[in-house]
């Protein structure tokens, strides 16, 4: 399980990214504060995959504290979420190290699909990525990427469908089943990581 931490001193916000991050299978600490934010990666370090930071805080602005953790050598990808939208202002935050910009007012969707990015960029790919022959086409590279990003869990034809066909009413969930087999078959001895639990779908294991 990742583990992100989200620092802002409006709580209800707070709590909203709390929830529904949750619900996306993160675990997920809060602080309402720069400062205590640096108490909680001091007594935690290392254990955050990735921080969720605003800028326009009380005392400590979310920049300085991006400062400090960089000076530290802390290297914990880290995403801005402001209300600060001009392009000095991003260029800023990505000069003190910042891995990415979301300004305010902000959906929820455009946040999960900046973390996943990040920390697709941030970690280690894994064996069966590095594997993977530059043959795959485009779905079953989609296909692939899906499964890695959520290993363990199991999508159901459905659900890849709506994934990766997202826009494509006319293809059926047979479609599933033989682009995996392909990939399979692609990925060669790693694609027996693939697999279908019955009554759940397929998975990466």
């Amino acid at each position: 399980m990742q583990h992100i931490l989200v620092v802002d001193d409006e709580e209800d916000l707070r709590e909203i990214l709390r929830f529904n991050l949750e619900a996306e299978g993160f675990a997920v600490a809060t602080a309402g504060s720069a400062e205590e934010a640096l108490a909680t990666l001091h007594a935690q370090p290392s254990c955050f995959d990735l921080i969720l930071l605003d800028i326009m805080m009380d005392t400590m602005s979310g920049i300085e504290m991006m400062q400090r953790l960089r000076d530290a050598g802390d290297t914990t990808p880290v995403i801005f979420l402001t209300a600060l939208s001009t392009h000095d202002d991003q260029l800023r935050g990505f000069d003190v190290g910042a891995d990415d910009y979301i300004t305010k007012p902000f959906s929820f969707d455009t946040v999960l699909a900046r973390i996943r990015a990040v920390l697709r960029r941030s970690q280690p790919h894994s064996p069966v990525n590095q594997s993977a022959p530059n043959t795959l086409t485009k779905r079953e590279h989609l296909i692939l990427q899906l499964l890695q990003d959520h290993p363990g869990r199991y999508f159901t034809r459905e659900e890849i469908l709506a994934a990766v066909w997202p826009n494509d009413a006319l293809v059926g969930e047979r479609s599933v089943d033989v682009h995996i087999a392909r990939l399979r078959k692609k990925l060669g001895a790693d694609g027996n990581h693939i697999v279908n639990k019955t009554g759940f779908g397929y998975g990466l294991v």
